[in-house]
This record gives C-alpha cells, sequence and structure tokens, in this order.
C-alpha cells in the first residue's frame, strides 16, 4: 500500500468508501464510453470528445489534499466566500474559467452569440405562423415538466430548471439553472448535456411514430418567399428590444443571440468569422471539458441526480412528442406538401435537431431536402424557450419575492 501511495489516482481506490471506488468506477467507464461514441459520430463530438475527457482526467485524478482531503486540481463548483475563491484560483486550474464564464453565464451568452451567427432565419420569416406552432407544440416537455416535477416532490425553482431540459438548449438550461436552482446548477447542466449529446441518437427512433410515407413527404422550395437582409436585420433588433423589454431576465441571452445575428445580416465580416468560428468553438469546447470536470463523484452520489436523470428524460420525450403531434396536425391541414419531421427540429438544439429531421427524411425518401425548411422551426425554439425560461425565472422571483 506504501508503494501505491506514489500513484495516488490508484491509492484513493483503496481509502474510500466502496460506494465512492464504485461510483468513481462506473464514471470512468461512462468517459471512455462517451469518447468512443463522439469519435464513432454517434453522439455529438463538439460536446461529448471534451465531456468524455473531463470526466476521464477528474475521476481518475483524485489525490491526497491538505489537512487528509480528497480532491482534484480541475475545479470546486462550491467555493463561494473570497478567501475560499482566491485560493481555489491559484490551485485548480479550470477554476478561473468556471468562476468568471460559468458562474454568472457569461459562458451561455457567448456561445449564443456564435449561434446567431451562424443562424439561417429566411424560413422563419417567410414562414412565421409555421416555425411558432411548431415551436410552441415542441414546449410541451418544458411546460409539463414542471408539474410532474413538483409532484415528485421537488420545490418550484428546481422543478422549473430541470423543466428547461424540455427546450433542448443547453445554454439556456445552463443560464435558467443558475438563476433559479444553483445548488442543483451543476448536475442539471451536465444531465442537460447528456442528454443532448444523445439526441441525435435517439429521437430517431421516437419519430418512427410518424408513418414511412409522411417522413418521406418533398417540400417545394418554390413556395419559399425571398426574404431581404434588411429584413433578417431589422427583425434581431426588434426582438432583441421587445423580448428584453418584456423578460429583462433573460436579456442576456436576446443580447447574444441577436447580436449575432445582427452581425450576420449587416455582413461585417471579421465579426462573424471571430463569432461563428474561436468565439463559438473555443466556448464549446471549454464548456463540454468543464462540465466533464465537474462530473465528480460526488456528483453522481448526490441522492437529486437519479430524480433529475428521469426528468430530464421525461422532458426531452414529452417535447419530441409535443413536436411530433404538432408536425402531423399541420400536415393535416396545409394547403402545400409538408413533412411532419419539421415538428421534431422545432425541439430547439440548434441545428441538431433540424439535422435529425433531415437524416429522418432522407432515411424514408432519398429525394427528401427539408433541412432549409427545418432551420424556421429550430429557431423558433430557441426563442420560445427563451420566452419561457424568462417567465420561470420572473414569475418564481414574484412568488418568493
Amino acid at each position: 500500500m506504501m508503494f501505491l501511495q506514489i500513484f495516488q489516482g490508484l491509492y484513493t481506490f483503496f481509502i474510500t468508501a466502496p460506494e465512492i471506488a464504485f461510483a468513481r468506477l462506473f464514471l470512468i467507464l461512462l468517459a471512455f464510453l462517451f469518447i468512443f461514441l463522439s469519435y464513432r459520430k454517434v453522439l455529438e463530438p463538439l460536446i461529448m470528445l471534451p465531456m468524455g475527457v473531463g470526466m476521464l482526467a477528474v475521476n481518475g485524478g483524485l489525490m491526497m489534499m491538505e489537512a487528509g482531503q480528497l480532491g482534484n486540481l480541475f475545479i470546486n463548483p462550491m467555493a463561494s466566500n473570497v478567501e475560499e475563491l482566491m485560493y481555489y484560483l491559484q490551485i485548480d486550474f479550470l477554476q478561473p474559467i468556471y468562476t468568471f464564464t460559468f458562474s454568472n453565464g457569461l459562458i451561455a451568452v457567448l456561445i449564443f452569440m456564435g449561434i446567431g451567427a451562424i443562424t439561417d432565419i429566411d424560413i422563419l420569416l417567410a414562414r412565421p405562423f409555421m416555425s411558432l406552432f411548431l415551436a410552441v407544440f415542441a414546449e410541451l416537455g418544458t411546460i409539463a415538466t414542471l408539474p410532474i416535477a413538483m409532484a415528485m416532490g421537488l420545490p418550484p425553482n428546481e422543478a422549473a430548471a430541470i423543466a428547461l431540459v424540455g427546450g433542448a438548449d443547453g445554454p439556456m438550461v445552463l443560464y435558467g439553472s443558475i438563476l433559479l436552482a444553483r445548488d442543483l446548477f451543476v448536475p442539471i447542466t451536465v444531465v442537460a448535456y447528456i442528454y443532448l449529446g444523445v439526441i441525435y441518437a435517439g429521437y430517431p427512433l421516437l419519430v418512427r411514430i410518424i408513418p414511412k410515407r409522411l417522413r418521406g413527404v418533398e417540400m417545394d422550395f418554390r413556395s419559399i418567399p425571398k426574404v431581404s437582409r434588411g429584413a433578417k436585420f431589422t427583425f434581431a433588433i426588434v426582438m432583441v428590444s421587445f423580448l428584453s423589454l418584456l423578460f429583462p431576465v433573460a436579456a442576456p441571452l436576446f443580447a447574444g443571440f441577436f447580436l449575432g445575428l445582427a452581425i450576420k445580416e449587416a455582413g461585417i465580416p471579421r465579426y462573424i468569422d471571430f463569432l461563428s468560428g474561436p468565439l463559438l468553438y473555443g466556448a464549446t469546447l471549454f464548456l463540454g471539458f468543464t462540465l466533464g470536470a465537474l462530473l465528480g463523484v460526488d456528483i453522481i452520489l448526490n441522492p437529486k441526480v437519479l430524480l433529475l436523470l428521469v426528468l430530464g428524460v421525461i422532458a426531452l420525450t414529452l417535447s419530441g412528442l409535443g413536436g411530433i403531434a404538432g408536425g402531423l396536425i399541420y400536415a393535416k391541414f396545409s394547403k402545400e406538401p409538408f413533412n411532419p419531421l419539421l415538428g421534431i427540429a422545432a425541439v430547439s438544439c440548434v441545428p441538431t435537431t433540424a439535422k435529425v429531421a433531415q437524416k429522418c427524411a432522407a432515411a424514408a425518401n432519398r429525394k427528401a431536402m427539408i433541412l432549409p425548411f427545418a432551420m424556421g422551426p429550430c429557431v423558433a425554439g430557441v426563442i420560445t424557450t427563451a420566452i419561457i425560461a424568462g417567465i420561470y425565472i420572473s414569475g418564481l422571483s414574484l412568488l418568493t419575492g
């Protein structure tokens, strides 16, 4: 045993309680699985690969710290007072990233800027009723999970935070959980991103509810009216003003997304290149890596985590079913050929669910190209999820205030 003390990651397996040792082993194996599946493109590699590496390192790198305490050199999300924060800022290499970008929601805003700079809103403006109709149906999980979570014993603020997973918008969940349930911010955000990573594999199974002949419906591109760049720029400015007036608590997210969109439509190449490249992918890389480092054994042993895992599945499943129902209803009354798979795209994991819709359409009919249409409800879903987040945060503040 003395020899093993040289290799402290192994040594700490033998000096901790069995449940901690087994939980560490489970998380290490889960990390290997995430890494493998992201490498094979089964899961979204932009998030799941850095998350898997972070999980692997933080759970393998447990060691003896000062005063005989167990710890690692990654991050301490529980540090709160100034003296404690200054200590960990000098010890844990990810602490500055967490403290200065996670705990205040900045990283969510940065990602929203990048998403805005790559988002196509032509279909949203050309077909606003269709896009918003599907987006409202796809919020079923975001709305219905709130009373379900409360019935399962969570207080309203925590129930609202986990319900936001139904919007399938990772930065929104991160931002909302910080404001609604700071004590559960880490497990809720980690649960959200794990599930968002598996959407690409899970939703294609869910859409089999739709008959194959409907999944293969081809849509007519000639029916799309042209939308001018000026109209899209005006839309961005009007929406950020309007939504910020209505929901100030979500104004940073609105500002980030619509600033990126306004820069794209204003045609400022250097800003577009920066937001859509280094900023977006740099923030996404550190988001995934830091979330992986947060998923230590202390998180998995939190008794509320199992409940959050269950509620996350419920939220995303209900949202997917709601989107499918909206797509089938719209297809029933549409006078033009309409593919109901657009409903699943309204679950606003931009652009993943739009790509899922296209993938499923192509599997049913190789000629079916619906991706451009899918971006309309996908972007509308971002807006409706942000509105619901604003309602939850403002409403609960009034109730508790």
